[in-house]
């Protein structure tokens, strides 16, 4: 199935409480006794060191596969490799008429992990639904008062606000009440930062005084059992003998073992030092392919890679400046340098399988005398100067930031604009663009749950100037128009709506994008169970060896 198929098989309807339901019974209420695990161990070479283990303060792959989907579990879960929402820790849900009351059931047997520094005394109940979802919610929350950080999905996702109230009906029920009804909420919930963490942990590290080692010692109910964290070397996890869903845990030793160099990332694989990698070299996939130890699935990624520029900053402010800059830019030289065949030029603020593109768009011609004509017309006829940031790290949305920045850099001198290219450690990079410090920075997005919300409102929301928001862009026209779509349940108001606002997108320029590209997965010949996640972390749901 299309992921534009299988998204709009993801209805808001009571059809999916009759598709929870039955499949909780596909599913059960497992987890009674231990189950053996196979003695076997999968090394990961991963690409960077996570900034933490407490999903709700990410916003990127590296923190949700190390483990959003390793250590925890969601009430709800997107399908391993697909885009379907299904039962996760809740076994089945039920909607209020008007949209705006989640009833969820939640699955009874399932245990938290036993480690050396905790040992739950019960099983998983709405306790912990609760404690999860106030910590987000509320900043007079206790555990929240003696640990406070951000949220930013939460916030992006406009939750702080539409979030109304979070209830225990009893200890296996749950009640999720928003002020406005929501068509994307139960995707949502299936993100990483909805992950449920462990209330009498949390208690205990509070008495503690310790309530920042939740972000550094995780527990959850997820397949994956943390063990231990060398900064900058190694993740390691024991397989989750007690997990709840037969047929997911089929190895006893998961390891990340961080590698940023790609190439040495394909070095290791090849020579059987890790079994699986991501994000391999463009210039490596041909090579990659060819050889018979390995296999090499690939898809279509739902992902954009773009430049961000800070409307915050003078001149970026100017939306003539954002024009000039964006049709300086000889795309389509940038994406056969950097992508090497692994990408399409893009003109959207999403992807086009995600429903809802505008496929109508189309990018202003490369024109550096226009451009250049434009800075005059904006009191600019010498251009200026600004920082170009850089990222650190390989994505498949931008596999070479470095080249693509000095790509920018020169076209851009070409219209009297000089740009200093600027990067920093991948934590840092994220944490001071969050802080809108940049001028321009190159950044991307994979897409996290299949509505067109996740792309509009997350990437150029008011609600999200302060996350996932790069552009710090916040344009009332183009805001009304995802928060009626928002609050919209018919799929062809929606898309009328969600038409709209690319449309003022693509006038205003808040950023421009690059590219669409291929998604790679090498991994050694004997592993089996793989599936790309649509979504972009990498996951070890179901994987194993022959």
């Amino acid at each position: 199935m299309s992921v534009r198929r299988s998204l709009l098989a993801v209805r808001f309807t009571s059809s999916i409480v009759v598709a929870a339901a039955t499949a909780s019974v596909l599913l059960g209420a497992l987890g009674c006794e231990a189950a053996e695990l196979p003695n076997k161990t999968l090394v990961f070479c991963s690409d960077a060191s996570p900034a933490g283990f407490d999903p709700a303060q990410y916003t990127t792959s590296v923190e949700f596969s190390a483990a959003a989907y390793t250590v925890y579990n969601r009430l709800v879960e997107f399908e391993h490799g697909g885009t379907k929402v299904e039962p996760g820790l809740a076994q089945s849900w039920g909607v209020s008429s008007d949209g705006r009351v989640y009833t969820f059931h939640l699955r009874h047997g399932v245990k938290f992990h036993t480690t050396t520094y905790f040992k739950p005394t019960r099983d998983f109940d709405a306790d912990d639904v609760v404690f999860t979802f106030e910590r987000m919610l509320d900043p007079d929350q206790p555990f929240r008062k003696a640990y406070p950080v951000q949220f930013p999905y939460f916030a992006d996702l406009g939750l702080a606000t539409n979030l109304e109230a979070i209830e225990k009906v009893d200890p296996y029920t749950v009640r999720l009440t928003l002020r406005n009804a929501s068509a994307p909420f139960l995707s949502e919930l299936a993100m990483p930062f909805a992950s449920i963490l462990s209330a009498e942990y949390a208690d205990q590290l509070l008495k503690e005084g310790k309530a920042f080692e939740i972000n550094q010692q995780p527990v959850g109910t997820g397949p994956f059992i943390f063990h231990s964290y060398t900064k900058d070397a190694t993740i390691r996890f024991d397989g989750n003998p007690d997990y709840w869903k037969d047929g997911v845990v089929r190895l006893s030793k998961l390891v990340f073992q961080i590698t940023p160099d790609p190439a040495v990332r394909v070095e290791k694989l090849k020579d059987d030092e890790c079994q699986v990698m991501n994000y391999p070299p463009p210039a490596d996939i041909a090579s990659l392919r060819a050889d018979p130890n390995l296999q090499m699935p690939h898809q279509v990624g739902f992902n954009l890679g773009f430049l961000a520029y800070n409307t915050t900053h003078k001149p970026l402010d100017n939306v003539d400046v954002r024009r000039a800059l964006d049709m300086a830019i000889d795309k389509p030289a940038i994406v056969k340098a950097v992508y090497q065949g692994a990408g399409e030029v893009a003109s959207a603020p999403m992807p086009p399988t995600q429903w809802s593109y505008d496929a109508a768009l189309k990018d202003a011609s490369y024109d550096p005398a226009q451009a250049k004509a434009l800075l005059a017309k904006a009191g600019y006829p010498d251009g200026f100067t600004l920082t170009l940031w850089a990222m650190p790290v390989q994505r498949p949305y931008n596999p070479n930031a470095r080249l693509m920045a000095e790509m920018i850099q020169s076209d851009w001198a070409k219209i009297g604009v000089h740009a200093t290219i600027t990067t920093y450690e991948w934590g840092e990079y994220v944490r001071r663009a969050h802080a809108g410090e940049h001028d321009a920075m190159l950044i991307g997005f994979t897409g996290d749950n299949g509505d067109p919300d996740n792309w509009l409102g997350v990437l150029l929301g008011c609600s999200a100037v302060n996350g996932s928001n790069f552009s710090k862009w916040c344009y009332e026209p183009f805001n009304d128009l995802i928060v009626k779509a928002r609050e919209t349940t018919d799929n062809a108001q929606r898309t009328t709506l969600y038409t709209r606002a690319q449309q003022i997108f693509k006038q205003q320029v808040p950023f421009t994008p690059i590219a669409n590209s291929m998604v790679y997965q090498p991994l050694r010949k004997d592993v089996v169970g793989f599936k790309i996640d649509p979504f972009g972390p990498t996951q070890f749901w179901g994987v194993g060896f022959r």
